[in-house]
């Protein structure tokens, strides 16, 4: 085989393995919960977390991407809670939870309870309540940056806060079905700031609140052109491009209804936080695994 031949062969394969890249989410947090014990291959444990899992793909009317489900009785009582970014058209929503049940049946193959984050959904589940409830216990986020500093420190984190106090308020004031909120600020002698806060609409607008300002970024990410905090209720990111769309912060002005499956017949900063390489995402589990989280 001649050079060219050899140089196509091996372009269709790079093109393969770029084309299989930019299929996979962009996964930020997972994590099986060991101490909430395991389930048996065909067990009726596994049966409700099926039935949740497969739950997801159909409802594609809800346009406010949060869904809190409950399926199964007593020991095999599976509750779940999947959401969306609020920027993400309900088709990529449910594509986005769709792909997190599946690999979390890969990654978590028995465990009764798990969480898996990527940057445009969550998905958890487990065999006690999580709905409403603040995961004080597990007040630890991952956290990650992209390892470029501000020019100006001081009046870049100024603008920072600021912005992120502003953007806290307005999606904890949020309601049942959507607590989410984008925003941009202009910093002296640099690129504009672009953040994004989110809760699961099921907390109340204190705990929203608690949640979002305990995960600053300032506790890791001091001068940081970009950061993440992800923890199970709530998330924040803040970049100096745009990576979200435009889009209400509000509910939406019709929410269908949270889904039912009808039945068939604090942590420290150095040790949480993870710096890594511009353009890809960092995975630190993070929490005693002896303490109930999910």
């Amino acid at each position: 085989m001649g050079f060219s031949g050899k140089f196509f062969f091996v372009s269709l394969f790079l093109i393969h393995l770029l084309t299989l890249a930019s299929s996979q989410q962009e996964l930020e947090l997972k994590k099986c919960l060991l101490d909430r014990g395991n389930f048996t291959s065909n067990s009726t444990y596994q049966a409700s977390l099926n039935h949740i899992f497969s739950s997801f793909t159909s409802d594609i009317e809800n346009d406010y991407g949060f869904y809190k489900v409950t399926f199964g009785q007593n020991s095999d009582q599976v509750n779940a809670i999947a959401l969306c970014r609020g920027d993400v058209i309900p088709g990529d929503c449910i594509n986005c939870i769709n792909d997190a049940a599946a690999e979390l049946r890969s990654l978590c193959p028995n465990q009764k309870a798990a969480i898996l984050s990527y940057a445009n959904c969550m998905l958890r589940y487990s065999d006690r309540s999580i709905f409403g409830i603040l995961e004080r216990s597990s007040f630890k986020f991952h956290y990650s940056w992209n390892g470029y500093k501000a020019k100006n420190i001081t009046a870049f984190n100024d603008t920072l806060n600021n912005l992120l106090d502003t953007l806290i308020s307005r999606a904890a004031s949020g309601d049942s079905h959507r607590k989410f909120a984008t925003g941009t600020a202009a910093v002296p002698d640099s690129e504009p700031i672009h953040a994004l806060v989110q809760c699961t609409p099921d907390l109340s607008q204190q705990q929203c609140t608690s949640c979002l300002s305990f995960g600053k970024i300032k506790l890791c990410c001091d001068g940081e052109l970009g950061g993440r905090a992800v923890g199970p209720n709530c998330n924040l990111r803040f970049e100096t491009y745009s990576f979200y769309d435009p889009t209400p912060d509000g509910p939406s002005t019709s929410p269908a209804p949270l889904p039912r499956p009808a039945p068939p017949q604090s942590p420290s900063p150095s040790d949480d936080a993870h710096k890594v390489v511009p353009g890809t995402v960092s995975l630190l589990l993070v929490g005693s695994e002896s303490t109930p989280e999910f």
